[in-house]
């Protein structure tokens, strides 16, 4: 979490290099599952346009479905993209979709259209990075509070009628899988019951959330139950997947479409001991 007393909105995505942490870069591992979780965050978009991608560095490269992947998700047209083949028009391509984002106030350090074009896996994960933190949590944000603070603070809201679920991160308070099961279950109660749920069945809870998020709410399996309850990825990575995912429950509009009330405030959703 960015101290307070210093955000501003600019500097927030000016920092967004930072965030990307440089130590993991170096790691396949963190590689390899953050390229599944992209690609899986990028495709729940893309199929709403009748396509979907197979390998992200290499998919995005002539620009075509990135500058679809934008429009997608902000609701506007970009220009008119380019259909050459030659490198003088991806590169246009993709420049024209960093333009875009640019024009939203992000700024892309170090991250340029041939890094794209080229296929550089580093570059195109940090730039789907900040296309997530921009477009599908940023407009959540609560006052001076960052997006992903924002993204936090509204898990904390939609889940606060439910004993035993606590949510104070992205990490350790979502691994016995209540939490996910409560904001399914928040305003879709008909597909868990929630009263069935035991907090010492935490691979239960993550399957049933996860299985009933892919079924019903056509939110891919970007986490796995197996993985969650591992913990074997640094904080910053489990926070990567963890917002990439909670977005996809914001981005259907499931959780949005009844805000709180304050007679809510006391009811209190229990499981079975």
């Amino acid at each position: 979490m960015y101290n307070m007393e210093h955000y501003d909105e600019e500097n927030y995505y000016m920092q967004q290099e930072d965030d990307w942490d440089r130590d993991l870069l170096l790691d396949p591992a963190w590689e390899k599952q953050q390229r599944k979780t992209f690609t899986a965050w990028c495709n729940s978009h893309l199929r709403k346009a009748g396509t979907q991608i197979e390998n992200i560095e290499e998919d995005f490269r002539d620009g075509l479905k990135l500058m679809l992947l934008l429009e997608v998700i902000s609701g506007e047209r970009l220009a008119k993209p380019e259909r050459g083949k030659m490198r003088v028009h991806k590169i246009s391509n993709v420049n024209k979709a960093l333009d875009f984002i640019a024009s939203k106030g992000v700024k892309l350090v170090s991250i340029g259209a041939e890094e794209i074009v080229d296929g550089n896996a580093k570059m195109t994960l940090g730039m789907i990075w900040t296309i997530i933190l921009r477009f599908a949590i940023q407009d959540i944000s609560v006052e001076e509070t960052s997006a992903k603070e924002g993204l936090l603070l509204w898990c904390q809201r939609k889940t606060a009628p439910y004993k035993n679920v606590n949510i104070q991160n992205f990490h350790i308070s979502w691994k016995d899988g209540l939490g996910f099961c409560a904001l399914i279950h928040r305003h879709r109660p008909e597909l868990i019951d929630y009263g069935k749920l035991r907090k010492d069945d935490p691979m239960t809870n993550l399957n049933t959330a996860f299985d009933v998020a892919e079924k019903y709410l056509d939110i891919p399996k970007m986490l796995d139950a197996e993985g969650e309850q591992a913990g074997s990825q640094t904080v910053k990575s489990r926070h990567e997947e963890q917002i990439s995912c909670l977005s996809l429950f914001k981005s259907k509009n499931l959780l949005s479409r009844f805000p709180l009330q304050k007679s809510e405030s006391s009811l209190k959703t229990s499981v079975s001991p």
